[in-house]
């Protein structure tokens, strides 16, 4: 289904995002980790690419086979960081065949960048990279003149892009993505609903309509928070949630802890009427399927009526 069609359809949609493992093995798992999320219907799934598009065949041979083993809507991530227009083509032409109808246009990290959901660290975003598209945009534009059916999505940073401190400058970046053809906008992770409802009011003075989906990863171990804090530069840990973690004796309960936290923004962000939310499953589905449990649901086609 394109990806507009989804939003227009389904109020709030929720979608998973994947990266493709490096090995068969770990494809194997992860696939098995797709089937049991298959199971909480979600409206959407996307699969990332690997920093510097590292991953790309493994990308196109997941999102192949999710497109042609389930019924779920598929979103392929696309980065242009030193991609040349002839690649991008062959790379659209292969996904046009096989029936994936909507990409994430992405400028995207050299190799090295951060991990699905973090936002770049401003050193990495600001190196000139290679390559014939220089913004998301010139992306998106391309996308929209070689296959114009196709959705589009594109990033937004409800914390502020790293490259980019003027607020104002920004808003103008994102809607130059919008003006290019995008459909709807996934944030980066955010852990203050404030944050997300302050961008979005930003976007919408500045003219932007699209849906925007809102990006939540739950923290389930303390390792896992730190390499978020070290990658994901500048975003803020509320110290409500410090404190909470802080009191956890085990990674055991630092992931009940990020469940239940993740599970109240979902129900707030539902009551302000959210396009969307988009959880960065990290591969694993015990946390997405946790926060489901909490809202006491059991697929996303009921999550609407959530009551807080």
């Amino acid at each position: 289904m394109h990806i507009a069609r989804v939003y227009e359809q389904h109020r709030p949609a929720f979608s998973f995002e994947f990266f493709p493992p490096k090995t068969p093995a770990g494809s194997e798992r992860l696939f098995r980790t797709v089937e049991e999320l298959v199971e909480l219907a979600p409206n959407a799934v996307s699969v990332t690419y690997g920093a510097g598009g590292s991953t790309k065949h493994l990308t196109h041979e997941l999102v192949a086979r999710v497109r042609a083993e389930t019924s779920l809507t598929v979103v392929s991530h696309l980065t242009c960081v030193g991609a040349s227009r002839a690649e991008t083509a062959q790379i659209l032409d292969k996904y046009a065949s096989a029936g994936i109808e909507n990409i994430m246009a992405l400028r995207g990290d050299p190799p090295g960048g951060p991990a699905p959901g973090a936002r770049k660290p401003a050193a990495v975003a600001e190196t000139p990279i290679n390559g014939e598209f220089p913004y998301a945009a010139d992306l998106v534009a391309f996308i929209k003149d070689r296959y114009p059916e196709m959705g589009i999505g594109v990033a937004g940073f409800p914390e502020g892009h790293p490259a980019t401190p003027n607020r104002l400058t920004e808003i103008e970046y994102l809607k130059a993505k919008v003006d290019a053809g995008a459909d709807y906008i996934c944030t980066q992770l955010f852990f203050d609903n404030r944050d997300f409802l302050d961008f979005r009011e930003r976007c919408e003075l500045a003219g932007i309509t699209v849906p925007i989906v809102a990006g939540i990863m739950p923290i389930t171990s303390r390792s896992g928070m730190t390499r978020m804090a070290e990658l994901a530069a500048g975003s803020r840990f509320p110290a409500r949630l410090l404190k909470a973690v802080e009191r956890a004796e085990t990674d055991e309960y630092v992931e009940n802890v990020g469940v239940h936290w993740a599970t109240q923004q979902v129900m707030e962000l539902i009551d302000a009427d959210v396009a969307g939310i988009h959880f960065y499953t990290l591969n694993k589905s015990d946390a997405t399927r946790r926060i489901y449990e909490h809202l006491g649901v059991t697929n996303s086609s009921r999550l609407a009526a959530v009551p807080s």
